[in-house]
């Protein structure tokens, strides 16, 4: 088969780069766009795809969002158009499953959120929708999926390109060149997505956790900003930025403790058997409320639970090893 992937954020690389093997040992043709935000592009080209570029972030307005989505749609409708694809293929790509909508292409769309406004979009127009098991049933009728085109997968979507991660032992050497020196605590931590569509709020407890943690001796603090605004913001913190995208399974994984007022980031953590807290302050995802009854993940809602956060080296990883979702995922795709 002919396949488009849209890569409309950063975090659907690695989910895409392994699938992508996969389709291609299965012998299918591949074609790639990307949408021009955070590190995607970068991203992308590092882990072997070529994509062409097609659109941009629109900004933190709804309005602006609603005009750059539909304009993104028609830019991958002309780009698309005589390439004969069998079938789209994105991580929620609203612009993508338009255009294949458009041009009467099936397309498959693969969600773990239920508390994205724009989910109303994507699951009515897209071919087939595909769901961790935990996600419920109520949100999807509530966004006008209809059950015959719903699959369900078990574990998360970072279990796919996780379950048989082995660290790269020469990755201490970046941390060095950083200046994280093996008996550091490292800190990994992630800002929360201001201009996302479902992050209509404010968030301060992070800000708090990194000049509690900033002031601690041996810590070392490598926070990933989301964007260029972000990067600025934090520039002038007592934190490392990097100059560079790092590959973020290892960086994880030499990690003694992943802060994040995101998802994914932690969901990695969490596959990996690294220590993770969540600041994020909006509704829970299911599949996250999931990883902190296994233990995987813990929440901070206050300064009281900051403050008995352990911050020290970790012990012994203790990794999901989900290998069976990616091929439950291939399935799901094509059955």
């Amino acid at each position: 088969m002919r396949l488009w992937i849209d890569l409309a954020n950063s975090p659907h690389v690695p989910f895409f780069k392994a699938l992508a093997e996969r389709f291609k040992a299965e012998r299918h043709e591949i074609e790639t766009t990307a949408r021009e935000f955070a590190e995607t592009i970068p991203l992308a080209q590092a882990a072997g795809f070529a994509p062409q570029v097609v659109g941009e972030h629109a900004g933190r307005a709804v309005s602006a969002k609603a005009g750059g989505l539909m304009s993104r749609a028609w830019a991958l409708r002309k780009w698309a158009r005589g390439r004969r694809f069998d079938l789209a293929i994105s991580h929620n790509s609203y612009s993508q499953i338009l255009a294949a909508r458009a041009l009467r292409i099936k397309s498959v769309t693969l969600m773990d959120y239920e508390h994205q406004p724009a989910n109303h979009l994507a699951f009515r127009f897209a071919s087939r929708i595909i769901v961790p098991g935990s996600f419920p049933a109520q949100s999807l009728r509530r966004y006008g999926a209809r059950a015959g085109k719903v699959r369900r997968y078990h574990g998360t979507k970072e279990d796919v390109y996780l379950a048989d991660f082995q660290p790269d032992p020469s990755f201490a050497a970046q941390l060095c060149e950083l200046g994280v020196k093996p008996d550091n605590v490292l800190v990994l931590m992630r800002p929360p997505a201001h201009d996302a569509l479902y992050h209509r709020f404010q968030n301060t407890l992070f800000d708090e956790a990194l000049t509690m943690l900033a002031a601690k001796e041996n810590v070392r603090i490598v926070l990933l900003p989301r964007n260029e605004v972000q990067r600025a913001a934090y520039a002038g913190k007592p934190v490392i930025v990097p100059a560079r995208p790092l590959d973020g399974a290892n960086l994880i994984a030499a990690s003694d403790v992943v802060i994040s007022a995101g998802g994914t980031i932690n969901r990695e953590a969490a596959a990996l058997g690294v220590p993770a807290a969540s600041m994020y302050a909006g509704k829970w995802a299911a599949v996250d409320e999931g990883l902190v009854q296994e233990g995987r993940l813990r929440r901070i809602a206050n300064a009281a639970d900051l403050s008995s956060l352990a911050v020290e080296k970790k012990r012994t990883a203790s990794p999901r090893r989900s290998r069976e979702v990616i091929d439950e995922v291939v399935r799901l795709i094509f059955e």
